[in-house]
């Protein structure tokens, strides 16, 4: 199926920070994506109340279709981390993913962000992709170190190590 037909260009998305009335929509979102592990819907209402000022969804004829849901870790004042990067399947593959990251990063709340964080499971080549280009494309370093081992998980799972993008200079 050709991409471009799956999500008509009736207007321009539009990329913005998310409010609390998005909250259910990202959950509904997250849990559409196929690949991204579904929170509670209440993470997510406190990710559009407490973190909004970090994170963005992208709406598209009205329907949310894309988000970058990120925070500033306390311990690491010059960081926001990635924590989840969600776009509907009808909107994959029209740059929305890198266009959410820049826009984070444009955020007032990110203006004294040197480094992206993220962490991601070594089989998530999808989300590998997405940070290795984010650097490429800023001219900046990836490195990768431990961060969550699997046995940190109560139920199996994949270890998530530490991606960390930069220093970045002003986007």
């Amino acid at each position: 199926m050709n991409r471009a037909a799956a999500m008509p260009a009736r207007t321009a998305p539009l990329i913005r920070m998310p409010t609390r009335e998005d909250g259910a929509s990202i959950w509904q979102l997250i849990g559409a994506t196929g690949g991204l592990e579904q929170n509670s819907a209440y993470a997510y209402l406190l990710l559009c109340t407490h973190f909004r000022d970090t994170c963005v969804v992208v709406e598209h004829d009205g329907e949310l279709v894309g988000c970058v849901l990120a925070y500033r870790p306390p311990q690491e004042p010059d960081s926001v981390f990635v924590w989840q990067v969600g776009v509907a399947p009808a909107a994959r593959g029209r740059g929305l993913a890198r266009d959410m990251l820049d826009a984070v990063l444009k955020l007032p709340a990110c203006s004294e962000v040197r480094y992206l964080t993220a962490s991601v499971a070594a089989d998530n080549r999808a989300s590998r992709a997405l940070f290795a280009g984010f650097a490429r494309r800023h001219g900046v370093p990836l490195t990768e170190q431990e961060f969550l081992p699997a046995d940190c998980f109560p139920k199996t799972h994949a270890a998530e190590p530490l991606l960390k993008i930069g220093p970045l200079h002003s986007l």
